[in-house]
């Protein structure tokens, strides 16, 4: 073969390389509120091995199921789950119809803002508390009021809404996630129904890719109109053990990947994780004290314990928000 012929296929050859190196170099940061490190590294190696075709462990798209945790994963828990915080505000709404819960646990403690009070009464009262919050309307006009309390609704301590209370590292790789074809799905121990109204407009996840807790719904004509009506009785409780059951019973199909913050994902990330194939685990560890709060172990909300301590054994990712993460919150 000629030299010069050679030289012509050499050049080529280069000249393709550097195009796509130079394309490569083009493309945004998909992950812009992340530091460079392990954490961000195993998120991007993992998504790149199950979506490049030819890869060994590539993925079909029809198996591409990711499942977040919403509390304290997406968006902030302390000093309260948000739920609650609803919750303990529509006792007040309710009070005036309810004199007898000014002498009656734990509806007193709540009316006088003693938290204390609230928390001595356990998961009974608190059972009680969603109860009555959340029961003896229709689904539609339940999902009315979560939806006027979320719009104006602030957090205690920063005075923010609620919904601008999201973490922008895990936005992102919500939106990388779905840009590679994966379906993404909220599995939360939070009320399913409180959750629905707000998330595609926060995360971009739809209402039919929500999974949580419910309460006991039954068919029936509300006011001369047929209607769903919700019950002061608890349905399913998504959270521990039972979230690899509602990824089951709703979802139909193992996750191969699962983020989480909290001993209450463990069992979604065992079970995730336990598939066969390329799978990932992802645990958000919030040791930043300055730009969020730190908690884990002694947590009355996203208690992180067994995870932290079994999670790096298992080959889960464990993100620091301190370390990791070049923001918090959105801008």
């Amino acid at each position: 073969m000629r030299p010069n012929i050679i030289l012509g296929r050499i050049f080529r050859v280069f000249f393709a390389l550097l195009m796509t190196t130079a394309a490569a170099a083009a493309q945004p940061d998909p992950l812009p509120s992340w530091n460079d490190g392990a954490a961000r590294k195993s998120v991007l190696e993992f998504v790149i091995a199950v979506t490049t075709d030819g890869s060994a462990d590539y993925v079909e798209a029809a198996d591409r199921i990711a499942v977040f945790d919403n509390d304290g994963t997406l968006w902030s828990e302390q000093p309260m789950y948000v739920q609650l915080a609803f919750a303990l505000d529509r006792v007040k709404t309710l009070a005036p119809d309810h004199p007898e819960w000014q002498t009656t646990e734990p509806f007193k403690s709540v009316l006088a803002g003693d938290m204390k009070g609230v928390a001595a009464s356990g998961m009974k009262g608190l059972a009680e508390i969603i109860a009555v919050t959340h029961s003896g309307i229709t689904s539609d006009e339940f999902t009315a009021i979560a939806s006027a309390w979320i719009a104006s609704a602030k957090h205690p301590t920063t005075g923010k809404p609620y919904t601008s209370m999201i973490y922008q590292p895990m936005r992102e790789l919500i939106d990388y996630l779905k840009a590679h074809d994966f379906r993404v799905f909220i599995v939360s121990g939070g009320g399913i129904e409180f959750m629905r109204p707000w998330t595609e407009a926060t995360y971009s996840i739809p209402p039919e890719n929500v999974v949580g807790s419910s309460i006991k719904t039954k068919y029936e004509m509300h006011d001369g109109k047929p209607a769903v009506v919700r019950l002061p009785d608890i349905d399913f409780i998504d959270d521990g053990a039972g979230k690899p059951v509602g990824i089951n019973r709703f979802i139909g199909r193992r996750p191969i990947a699962a983020f989480g913050n909290s001993d209450g994902d463990f069992q979604m990330l065992e079970w995730t994780t336990a598939g066969e194939g390329r799978r990932f685990g992802l645990i958000v560890h919030h040791d930043d004290a300055d730009r969020e709060v730190a908690y884990d172990r002694d947590s009355a909300f996203g208690k992180l314990d067994k995870g932290l301590d079994e999670g790096p054994k298992r080959g889960w990712t464990i993100v620091s928000m301190k370390n990791d993460w070049k923001q918090v919150f959105p801008e």
